[in-house]
């Protein structure tokens, strides 16, 4: 056990925790971050300098990596949050009369043009993975889908002209 970082922890626990309570928010925060900065020093433990107050430094030293640490980490996280409530905000609800027409269209198919449809794009599926989860070429998926589209369209279509 490394007595000399036990005693600059045990003298400066109250500081450090006081340097995270003014300098993140929330400031409930502030433990977890003293304990990372512990967890640092004891990782570093053989680099602990003798002299009191250089210990005092490097342990604030310590301190500082970690808050900015935390700091960028809270910015990511922040901005990932924004990044996804724009993207939330940018979706559409699809109108209902479409989404009908869309999934009657799909069930008129032949049944295993309907399947590759829904394994692509109500499953999120490429074309090749369609193919591998039904056992078919991938070449002859792509014919598949190729027709299905343009059945579709036919469908989709004569929907639209009699609504």
């Amino acid at each position: 056990m490394n007595a000399s970082l036990t005693e600059a922890l045990r003298r400066n626990a109250d500081d450090l925790l006081a340097y995270f309570e003014r300098r993140v928010v929330p400031r409930s925060e502030a433990g977890d971050l003293l304990a990372e900065t512990m967890l640092q020093a004891w990782r570093r433990a053989e680099n602990t300098p003798t002299d009191e107050t250089e210990a005092r430094m490097w342990l604030f030293g310590i301190a500082g990596n970690v808050a900015l640490n935390h700091s960028r980490g809270r910015r990511r996280r922040n901005a990932l949050a924004d990044k996804l409530r724009q993207a939330l905000d940018r979706q559409q609800e699809p109108d209902p009369a479409e989404a009908i027409a869309v999934r009657d269209a799909v069930a008129r198919l032949d049944p295993s043009q309907a399947e590759l449809v829904r394994l692509i794009h109500w499953d999120g599926f490429s074309i090749t993975e369609a193919a591998t989860i039904m056992g078919l070429n991938a070449s002859t998926a792509r014919g598949r889908y190729a027709a299905a589209k343009g059945r579709l369209r036919a469908l989709i279509g004569e929907a639209a002209s009699v609504t």
